[in-house]
């Protein structure tokens, strides 16, 4: 049974730690950009960024399916230029777990930023020290927490990411995650697999989410 499950954990493992990396990347700037500017239109745009938390997992495949299908613009543009096909690869799972994982680290990432004292920052800058510099070296030092916590709850979404990932990889021995191998095992009747796939993730979503807790613990009420 092992020797079957190692490959499905190690891409799944694959598919979340990128999805994880590119959701950081994007979440920790995005969440800067909102936690430090106002413009018009700034709540808009946070409640369309956070929509993946709560839209369906099969409204979000749809979506996922006009931007990126065979017969959406793009995929043809891709399929036409450079000869890549996204749907049903681990690729396409890339994207979906990125997209479902994605404001699970922009939220905290925008919340701790926002508590980060601002004096800190304006007397780097009274020092001569450059806004990126004291990005790097103040700001992020001290929304690092937070956002760390927020981390490590994309990263256990895009584990357990399921309904977008069917809709876009399919369920196919290449793009076959914990999620999917979970729901043929049990339309297979292998009970046995998919019981010791549900302990198994479970277990890992425990870990992250107890770590999570204890980067990120509720402050005292004043």
């Amino acid at each position: 049974m092992l020797e079957s499950i190692y490959p499905i954990l190690l891409l799944t493992l694959k598919i979340a730690g990128l999805a994880t990396l590119i959701g950081s990347v994007l979440g920790i700037l995005i969440g800067f950009f909102l936690a430090r500017t106002d413009f018009w239109g700034k709540n808009l745009l946070d409640t369309i960024l956070t929509l993946p938390m709560v839209l369906p997992p099969t409204v979000l495949g749809y979506y996922l399916l006009t931007l990126i299908g065979q017969k959406s613009w793009f995929g043809q543009w891709l399929y036409e230029s450079f000869g890549i096909r996204l749907i049903f690869t681990w690729q396409a799972a890339v994207i979906a777990a990125t997209i479902v994982a994605f404001p699970l680290i922009l939220k905290p990432a925008r919340a701790a930023f926002e508590d980060v004292n601002r004096e800190y920052e304006q007397a780097a800058s009274m020092l001569g020290i450059s806004r990126v510099a004291i990005f790097f070296r103040v700001t992020l030092p001290l929304a690092w927490r937070g956002i760390l916590s927020g981390i490590l709850l994309a990263f256990a979404r895009a584990l357990g990411e399921f309904g977008a990932t069917l809709m876009v990889a399919g369920a196919t021995q290449k793009t076959q995650t914990l999620s999917i191998a979970i729901y043929r095992a049990y339309n297979s009747f292998d009970y046995k697999t998919a019981n010791y796939l549900v302990l198994l993730t479970s277990a890992v979503c425990i870990v992250i989410l107890m770590a999570a807790t204890f980067l990120n613990p509720r402050k005292p009420r004043a």
